[in-house]
């Protein structure tokens, strides 16, 4: 069956609201998990090896996320796929409330959360770009204002919910599902914005990832995206501040939630900055990078609330401009074929930033966590002037 494409009148519209409000759902839905993994550990007794594993499951998810689900959009339709990924959402969180008596429910629950992640992600940013009309830069911090929000809220009030309130495992599920019940509903009112087509190749990789501008550009600046505020997530609340007895648990989740708060801000102060052509914003992400995990350094040498949530603050709002900054480069090299297609591999080399907690993690018994880190923020520093240097190169 051929979906009907919204008119140019329904693209311009506010019917953009309706594909953020399924992002937002399943950002909320991908990372509450994250204050919740203290509780699992404490009550499943898991080993770190075990609550890594439960947690970097998620990402192997991801791959097939990304990869197929924006080339399967470009060829039937936003509406259909993204509808359907929303509903998978909620069996995910189901799955997730099993987890309470074993890890089974945890492994699979977070595979499934990473598959419909990665789709829902894709297409949605996809669909968004498509209902905001010709404003420059509109859809991109729209599209990166409902990731970042959902990813934001959601581990503050999980953990909230799990630090207080009763049934910790199981009460901030059915919040969830309340949320993604309510944003699947109301997804079918934003129109069809790309027909059904049984015509042309299936592409995994299109062209435009091929050319020199986003190799060389914006392929080196992705994995920094989600690179940057996973230290949030997993080094800074575990090396640097010491035992919060009684808080623990939401402290984590206020971490994460300060952190892409501050992403919030980069990407509106980084908006003033999409229009022109160039990688400024994407350049100034990279150097508030490089600062946030400076900041980290210093936090993990020496522990404290203080230095902690300003490393944080810093990383949040290199997140943010690098996100905003590297999807309106996408938007401006990708065709209406290529679009689900490019805004997939985008996300897959932003998602593969996800290794570098783990290789810091590798390094840190050998060196300590602050001369690690030190590493990474030179890393982040070199990637920038790289970028700087092949943005004038390749306009």
């Amino acid at each position: 069956m051929t979906s009907r494409a919204g008119a140019p009148g329904q693209r311009a519209s506010g019917a953009w609201r309706w594909p953020a409000l399924a992002m937002f759902a399943v950002g909320y839905g991908a990372n509450q998990f994250v204050p919740l993994l203290a509780v699992y550990r404490h009550d499943l007794a898991l080993s770190d090896a075990s609550a890594t594993a439960i947690f970097g499951v998620y990402a192997v998810g991801l791959v097939p996320g990304f990869l197929v689900g924006g080339p399967a959009s470009d060829r039937y339709g936003r509406r259909r796929i993204m509808i359907s990924f929303a509903a998978v959402s909620l069996l995910a969180t189901v799955v997730l409330i099993t987890g309470s008596w074993g890890p089974a429910g945890l492994y699979a629950g977070r595979l499934l959360t990473g598959v419909v992640s990665g789709t829902v992600f894709t297409v949605g940013t996809a669909w968004i770009k498509e209902l905001s009309g010709r404003a420059p830069g509109a859809a991109a911090r729209r599209a990166a204002l409902a990731l970042t929000a959902g990813f934001g809220v959601g581990p503050l009030v999980a953990g909230l919910l799990a630090q207080w309130a009763p049934l910790p495992t199981v009460l901030p599920y059915l919040l969830h599902l309340a949320l993604g019940g309510t944003a699947l509903a109301l997804l079918p009112r934003a129109p069809e914005t790309r027909p059904a087509s049984s015509g042309g190749r299936w592409q995994l990789i299109p062209a435009a990832a091929r050319t020199s501008r986003f190799r060389r550009v914006v392929a080196p600046m992705a994995p920094w995206v989600f690179g940057s505020v996973t230290l949030v997530f997993t080094t800074l609340p575990a090396h640097g501040v010491g035992p919060l007895p009684g808080i623990g648990v939401a402290f984590s989740g206020f971490l994460a939630a300060a952190a892409l708060s501050a992403g919030l801000g980069g990407q509106r102060w980084g908006r003033h900055l999409l229009g022109s052509g160039d990688a400024r914003a994407m350049v100034l992400g990279l150097a508030a990078v490089t600062t946030g995990v400076l900041a980290a350094a210093l936090a993990t040498a020496r522990p404290g609330l203080l230095p902690v949530v300003a490393a944080a603050l810093v990383l949040g709002v290199g997140y943010g401009v690098c996100l905003v900054g590297g999807l309106r480069e996408v938007e401006r090299l990708a065709t209406p074929e290529q679009l689900g297609g490019l805004v997939a591999v985008y996300y897959s080399l932003a998602y593969s930033g996800l290794a570098i907690p783990f290789l810091l993690a590798l390094a840190a018994p050998q060196v300590g966590y602050p001369p690690a880190l030190l590493l990474v923020a030179a890393a982040a520093l070199a990637t920038g002037v790289i970028v700087s240097v092949q943005s004038r190169r390749n306009r």
